[in-house]
């Protein structure tokens, strides 16, 4: 019995214990939540202060960025006499052109030139073996001979029977006979001496001259082979000087020139080498072709160069400069220079303040042709005034800057490679293609 109280009076006891510890244990995990929520705004705290931390260190870079003078490269404006030309691209052709051939068949006998060399109009350059001919020529010689001596006995013949007749001793059917004889031997006569003509010129062909003044090329025969008349090709002989140039312009280009040429007026013509940037030589545009090519829409033109120096050679590629004016006083800057944006076309100038520092601004400008390196202006800065070639991406209007010592004056070395120093061009305003080129740097 003892025992039975004792377990009856534990249990109460217990009972009640448990629904004291379960508030403990929520008010434990609130305190746990509170700690984790505590140190997660600290993380927060902490990286939102870094971040406004490296934004103001970025903005103090920026702003010493923006003030740090900037360093730029320039080139001064330039006024100076400016050709303007349609550009094509044209292929050097002999001005005359000739595949030398034999006129009659026989043995090549030993040439008598130098391949290479030049060669005048009528200059023997190779032999047909002429022995056959000089034997056709002498038979043709013997038949003339020999018919002349017929006809001269024909002719004391009828004179005998013309006077018999005369007597009355023989009939007029004998002397019309002698007559008739006489003239088939006259006609004989006059067959042989074209005989005679032929095979003189026969043996004369044997003898092969230039047709031109030229360069003579390779040999295509060795000699001691056959030749077959009209039909070998012996050596090819090419006029250089001068010598010709075919280009194509479109046909939107052609009304301007072909009003120039019916005006007789002399369009210069410069030819540039395949990188078109070295002037080779300079010419004049000879004439038009007179129908345009409707596959592609362009017309066929011929220019004539002196080609003293033999600069152009046949089948060499050129791009062709055909001069239509010159402008004598054109404002100039490299293509580098142009600036497209939101208030249009620009340049960036460098001014000088009252301090001597280099100060950017903004210069608008009026673009009128635009070609290669260079650009001409209908306006823009001064003469002289420098404008940025290199660095404008960095550059605020009057941001302060560092000229570049080593292109501070650079105008002639640009000049130098840019067609326009070689007295290249830019082609005409309206011209085709021009215009939109001169539209997408305004742009």
């Amino acid at each position: 019995m003892p025992m039975l109280e004792t377990s009856a009076s534990r249990t109460p006891a217990t009972g009640t214990s448990e629904p004291q510890s379960a508030p403990k244990r929520k008010g434990l995990r609130i305190l746990v939540y509170l700690v984790l929520l505590a140190a997660l705004g600290f993380i927060v705290w902490r990286i939102h202060q870094n971040q406004s931390q490296a934004a103001a260190t970025s903005a103090r870079q920026a702003a010493a960025l923006m003030n740090r003078p900037a360093p730029v490269q320039v080139v001064p404006a330039e006024r100076k006499a400016m050709p303007i030309y349609l550009t094509g691209l044209g292929t050097v052709t002999p001005y005359m052109s000739v595949t030398v051939k034999a006129r009659v068949s026989g043995e090549l006998m030993p040439v008598k030139f130098t391949e290479g060399q030049e060669v005048r109009q009528g200059q023997t350059i190779m032999m047909i073996d002429p022995s056959p001919y000089k034997a056709a020529l002498d038979q043709a010689k013997g038949n003339l001979l020999h018919d002349q001596a017929l006809l001269k006995n024909a002719q004391v013949e009828y004179k005998r029977y013309t006077a018999l007749y005369q007597a009355g001793v023989v009939s007029k059917e004998t002397l019309d006979a002698d007559e008739a004889a006489m003239g088939q031997y006259e006609g004989a006569i006059a067959a042989d001496k074209a005989a005679v003509d032929n095979a003189q010129l026969q043996l004369d062909w044997c003898s092969i001259q230039s047709p031109i003044n030229g360069k003579i090329g390779l040999r295509l025969v060795d000699p001691g082979n056959i030749i077959s008349a009209n039909t070998t090709n012996l050596v090819i002989i090419n006029q250089l000087r001068p010598i010709a140039v075919y280009f194509t312009l479109p046909e939107n280009q052609l009304p301007e020139v072909l009003h120039k040429l019916a005006a007789n007026h002399q369009m210069p013509v410069d030819a540039y080498d395949r990188s078109d940037v070295q002037k080779i030589a300079t010419g004049e545009l000879l004439t038009a072709d007179n129908q345009i090519d409707t596959t592609t829409g362009t017309d066929r033109l011929k220019a004539v160069f002196a080609n003293q120096d033999e600069s152009l050679f046949p089948n060499q590629f050129v791009n062709i400069h055909l001069v239509m004016e010159n402008r004598p006083n054109a404002l100039v800057v490299p293509s580098a220079a142009i600036q497209s944006g939101v208030q249009g076309t620009f340049v960036w100038v460098i001014d000088t303040d009252a301090n001597g520092a280099s100060i950017a601004r903004i210069q608008p400008v009026k673009v009128a042709l635009a070609e290669g390196q260079m650009t001409i202006l209908d306006s823009g800065p001064d003469a002289g005034a420098n404008v940025v070639v290199d660095g404008a991406d960095r550059l605020r209007p009057g941001q302060a800057v560092v000229v570049s010592t080593s292109h501070a004056t650079p105008s002639a070395q640009t000049a130098e490679q840019s067609p326009f120093s070689q007295q290249g061009g830019a082609r005409p305003q309206g011209a085709s293609g021009t215009t939109n080129h001169a539209k997408r740097t305004a742009e």
